[in-house]
């Protein structure tokens, strides 16, 4: 249906109505949870508000208990070969590629999102996993490196595991970000515990028992269930490093718990994400990546894009091409490839965007396009919104909505226009969009985020493994993909080994002599060009 096509709601007579797990499927998931209390919680679909599935929860005595798994079977793990957990990576890109329909079918279920937004899931585990698999000597081999007497000393640098990992994972990406933030982890040498988020846990349980598939260990890869007040802090007071993504309010106290302990912590949060478009745009090339940049998976994707900047001389007909896309998208809530977007994943989610929009207009915006909660679509859907007039006096302004809301401003000048863009305490990710790609990447280099993409939304960076993914300023620290996205797992170790002579006096020199003849040699290693 487009955006102004009205359904009657009929749940009775909804074909989606009557989708429900196998109990055997279920039960197959759910007791991979370490979860002793006897409590359990339901969790729900938003395609229909339906109940799902029952959820075993833990408390901080099963927290103990999955560390105290995790770490025995860590300590056999590290000393299996890297060649065999490259292998069991790659065994495992292929069961995700295989097994794509089951594992998209149940991201559509718990988040509700479109299915082409769930493919982006399994698409990004299978490249996360074939990447780290391909590139494990690379990042984790033994170097040699510099010594301070070449051939009288040999120095290396060993990479060694960290011990167990504890993930805290969200439920808009509940696939990938389950999954991908692990898989280094466990090439690393790595054990996990995981905490997946209550509304998305049948999903993270796949990718649990999708890992064991391919041949990991089960206790290598633990997973707990409950309410992070409860049990996120013993999570946090048993992990040797902690990896979060979430909300700013929430990574601040992991961050300080983490410090507390003297342990590591990456941190993927909040964003108010950019689009800068250049006078010489290619206004369709433009309309369409805004398209993807603000309404994927509902807006709900730290690196969605909720602030659009745009030149004068290409403004008026950029917004023209871009609202037309937008009314022509397909809104939908069910598995099928047509939807363009899904809905949102709760009343929480509905209540925000719904706030952030009616502030806006009582505060003087113009709603371009959308505004409105479409219940006859799904119960948590809202249309995708386009907002014109916004300013610092209204909500959205400067909070994140994370819903599929996005606010238009004309700029003048240039470098207005990157100050803008800056504005603010987020730096997650930005688009530039100009013909002239030298000049998107001297802007790119002026704009305050972890990533940014020329000419594209977030997709080149997010699918581009080989290349650090993450936040500056309040969007977060450490980052993911990369030689960082897996050496943030490991504990750096130099060995230097005493060949001939020492590093003290000797040849009947005194501690005198030994200075100056120290000296002589700084200096002439200077000459040489030494490092």
């Amino acid at each position: 249906m487009s955006l102004e096509t009205e359904l009657p709601h009929d749940p009775e007579h909804d074909p989606r109505a009557s989708y429900a797990l196998e109990p055997d499927t279920v039960r197959a998931l759910t007791d991979r949870i370490v979860a002793t209390t006897g409590r359990s919680e339901a969790s729900y679909t938003p395609i229909t508000g339906q109940p799902l599935a029952t959820i075993p929860q833990s408390d901080a005595g099963d927290v103990d208990e999955a560390f105290r798994r995790a770490r025995a079977a860590q300590q056999v793990w590290a000393r299996t070969s890297l060649d065999h957990r490259s292998e069991l990576l790659l065994r495992l890109h292929d069961l995700v590629l295989d097994r794509q329909a089951e594992i998209m079918d149940l991201v559509c279920w718990e988040s509700g999102k479109a299915r082409k937004d769930a493919f982006a899931e399994v698409l990004h585990v299978a490249l996360t996993a074939r990447y780290y698999a391909r590139t494990a000597h690379r990042h984790l081999d033994t170097e040699r490196r510099g010594a301070f007497l070449p051939g009288l000393q040999r120095v290396e640098v060993n990479r060694i595991a960290k011990g167990v990992v504890g993930i805290i994972s969200p439920w808009n990406y509940p696939f990938t970000l389950a999954v991908c933030d692990g898989l280094p982890a466990l090439l690393a040498g790595n054990a996990v515990v995981i905490k997946p988020d209550a509304q998305t846990m049948l999903t993270a349980l796949l990718g649990a028992q999708l890992l064991e598939e391919a041949g990991f260990p089960r206790d290598l890869w633990t997973v707990v269930a409950g309410p992070g007040p409860e049990i996120g802090t013993p999570l946090i007071q048993h992990a040797d490093y902690v990896c979060f993504t979430g909300s700013t309010a929430t990574g601040k106290l992991i961050a300080q718990q983490a410090a507390e302990r003297l342990i590591g912590a990456s941190l993927e949060l909040g964003g108010k994400n950019p689009i800068l478009v250049l006078r010489d745009a290619d206004v369709a090339k433009a309309a369409e990546g805004a398209v993807r940049a603000c309404f994927s998976n509902s807006g709900q994707l730290c690196v969605s894009t909720e602030r659009m900047f745009v030149a004068d001389q290409v403004y008026d007909r950029f917004v023209t091409a871009f609202v037309d896309r937008v009314r022509a998208m397909n809104l939908g809530a069910g598995l099928g490839w047509e939807v363009d977007m899904g809905t949102l994943i709760s009343q929480n989610q509905v209540d925000v965007t719904t706030a952030h929009v009616r502030d806006a207009v009582e505060h003087g915006a113009t709603v371009l396009v959308g505004g409105r909660a479409r219940p006859d679509v799904a119960p948590y859907f809202f249309e995708p919104t386009v907002l014109e007039g916004v300013t610092p006096a209204m909500t959205c302004f400067g909070h994140e909505t994370f819903g599929p809301v996005v606010s238009l401003y004309r700029f003048h000048d240039e470098a207005e226009a990157i100050e803008r863009a800056n504005d603010g305490d987020y730096g997650l990710n930005a688009s530039v969009y100009t013909r002239d790609t030298a000049r998107g990447r001297e802007v790119a280099r002026r704009i305050k985020c972890g990533t940014v993409n020329v000419n594209e939304a977030f997709a080149a960076t997010f699918a581009s493994i080989d290349a650090e993914m993450g936040g500056m300023r309040q969007s977060g620290q450490g980052r993911r993909q990369g030689s960082e996205g897996i050496h943030r797992y490991t504990e750096t170790q130099s060995v230097a080994v005493q060949r001939v002579g020492r590093l003290s006096p000797m040849l009947g020199l005194d501690e005198e002599g030994f200075a100056k003849a120290t000296t002589a040699g700084l200096r002439l290693f200077k000459k040489l060009g030494r490092a």
